[in-house]
């Protein structure tokens, strides 16, 4: 069996190098491919002003299309062909014992903002008592970052954690703060830390407040890092927390499959230049202070999506920036609702179209600015989809014989689908050639219904999003924000007038399309129901998957079964979910 983490080790520089030409090449060969595909199932007829626009907005979803398509095949061969995956994208990782004693110091860096502080402790306590257990703890100090504003709830933090530090007393040291303001969100309030007591540490593990890490993962973290000193962040691969909310459920379900092969096979080339999410990741804290510090934006704007600014100003600075694609690291929890996700989704949108005040940035690797810009085109390329959708639907009324020639056309469609679940269908396939792997997922015939049902979910929440991000960009041309408040975490049903108030444009656009197309060319329906139908269909979407009976209709049935609902890791055990309750 080949052992890809071979030549990564002899010279790591030059054969990322080579790496990144051969996956660009294949990138850019794709693409060409896709758009002379296209050209040619367009041609029916020649092409005209209409076919080139459509064209124009077709290449535009391509580079993200491309892209998840070949780190899912890179992560599929590194995943079956490689002794040690771990070792073929992250070679000092696998050379890390689990048993190497700790030398570092370690803070634990807790971000909360109007959370209610009894979720919050619950998952502090039972972290804190893995660290205490695994005879570790006392390199470890847990900082409690808060930037609440809520007057009712500062009151509760006050004491429950003032409460949290007493009774940790003489074995982990605790400290709780609460800034006035949020200046500078997330990022300014782990700035502030860096100023108050970063010199007092080596290294930080971000948290955010519904984070879970397990004592392991945490020693995990810091044994790499303390082993390569040039290894500036270390990002963990995180997972789901299993929920009781069908839409949580179905949605991480489909998370899982698709971020183990895309993750490893981006990190087979990205190597040193790696991603940060910002959060169940290690930073080592001096050249993260002294170089990592956000820039202010024109007009005096702060930086919402930090996490990626901070990862290419670390490896500006210098430091390798790496992801560990393992899956026992630690988990957080997803939006209950589609609702919620839309509104946590937006946020992201909305930071990220600030990269291109930073893209520019001196001293930047062209990685890094590449990264930059890929966050950016995750966005751009919704526009482009919805667009397409009323252009194509357009020009199929102005001609309502043949538009697409029908070889070409259905050749492209397949080969788009097929490159949309690319890293999903590399998972699944990975999953299915291990017999424990399956048993974990709860047996290949229940994967395969999962699969089933997760892909019909994505079909539908996918042009949703789409939508979402097309109003949102074309609220932010037009000056308007969203803000960057809590997150609603726990169950909670929706009501039909609630999905109608935020879904009510994704309805307009679906049902007006299908509506035009039956009037004038009901044979391109079933193509435009790819996006059309998760539009048509979004309030019942947002109302049925957050609908407190379907919730305990597809625990019943196991529906989005994740791995810790076979084998139910003691962490997760102590934090008693209700969603690892045993279901009649």
């Amino acid at each position: 069996m080949t052992d890809l983490s071979l030549a990564a080790d002899v010279a790591p520089a030059r054969v990322l190098n080579g790496r990144r030409v051969l996956f660009a090449a294949l990138v850019v060969a794709s693409i060409v491919g896709l758009l002379a595909l296209a050209a040619a199932a367009l041609s029916e007829g020649g092409l005209d002003g209409l076919d080139v626009v459509l064209l124009m907005l077709f290449a535009a979803t391509l580079p993200w299309t491309t892209i998840g398509f070949w780190n899912a095949a890179i992560g599929f061969l590194v995943m079956r062909f490689s002794r040690d995956p771990v070792a073929a994208v992250f070679p000092a990782a696998a050379r890390v014992r689990d048993d190497a004693p700790v030398a570092v110091s370690v803070a634990l860096l807790m971000c909360i903002r109007n959370e209610p502080p009894i979720r919050v402790l619950r998952n502090l306590a039972v972290m804190l008592d893995g660290l205490w257990q695994s005879g570790a703890a006392g390199q470890f100090h847990l900082y409690v970052l808060s930037d609440t504003s809520a007057a009712v709830i500062a009151v509760e933090e006050d004491t429950r954690f003032a409460e949290l530090a007493a009774a940790w007393r003489g074995r982990i040291a605790i400290t709780y703060r609460r800034r006035e303001d949020n200046t500078g969100f997330k990022a300014g309030n782990i700035e502030d830390f860096c100023t108050r007591w970063g010199s007092l540490h080596d290294i930080a593990i971000t948290l955010d407040a519904d984070s879970i890490m397990p004592a392991a993962a945490m020693l995990r973290l810091a044994r790499v890092m303390q082993a390569e000193p040039m290894l500036g962040i270390v990002q963990a691969l995180v997972v789901g927390l299993p929920s009781t909310s069908a839409f949580a459920r179905i949605f991480q379900f489909g998370m899982r499959l698709g971020m183990r092969s895309y993750t490893i096979g981006g990190a087979w080339w990205q190597g040193d230049c790696g991603p940060y999410w910002g959060h169940n990741a290690a930073v080592r804290l001096a050249p993260f202070t002294a170089h990592c510090r956000l820039p202010v934006l024109p007009g005096g704007a702060h930086v919402m999506s930090h996490d990626q600014v901070e990862a290419v100003l670390m490896r500006r600075a210098g430091y390798d920036v790496r992801v560990l694609p393992e899956e026992n690291l630690g988990w957080e929890e997803n939006p209950p609702t589609l609702l919620e996700f839309i509104r946590r989704d937006l946020r992201w949108c909305q930071g990220n179209m600030q990269y291109w005040r930073i893209i520019g940035m001196p001293g930047l690797k062209l990685l890094s600015r590449f990264q930059l810009l890929l966050a950016i085109l995750m966005f751009i390329g919704s526009p482009a989809w919805i667009v397409m959708l009323v252009a194509g639907t357009a020009e199929a009324a102005c001609k309502p014989g043949a538009m697409v020639d029908p070889h070409y056309g259905w050749l492209l469609l397949w080969v788009v689908l097929f490159m949309w679940f690319a890293p999903k269908i590399a998972t699944i396939a990975d999953i299915l050639l291990r017999p424990e792997m399956r048993r974990a997922f709860g047996g290949a015939r229940l994967l395969l219904m999962n699969v089933l049902a997760e892909t019909f979910f994505f079909l539908l929440l996918s042009p949703v999003q789409w939508m979402s991000h097309t109003i949102q960009l074309a609220e932010l041309i037009l000056g308007r924000k969203v803000g960057w408040g809590a997150q609603a975490r726990d169950d909670h049903a929706v009501s039909v007038l609630n999905a109608l108030h935020d879904l009510w444009p994704h309805m307009l656009v679906g049902w007006g399309c299908i509506a035009v197309l039956a009037l004038t060319n009901p044979a391109a329906i079933p193509v435009a129901l790819l996006t059309a139908g998760g539009l048509a269909l979004s309030v019942p979407l947002a109302v049925v998957t957050a609908s407190p009976a379907f919730a305990r209709f597809v625990l019943r049935f196991g529906i989005g079964r994740l791995p810790e609902e076979t084998t139910r890791p003691e962490i997760l055990r102590a934090l008693d979910l209700p969603a690892l309750a045993d279901h009649a």
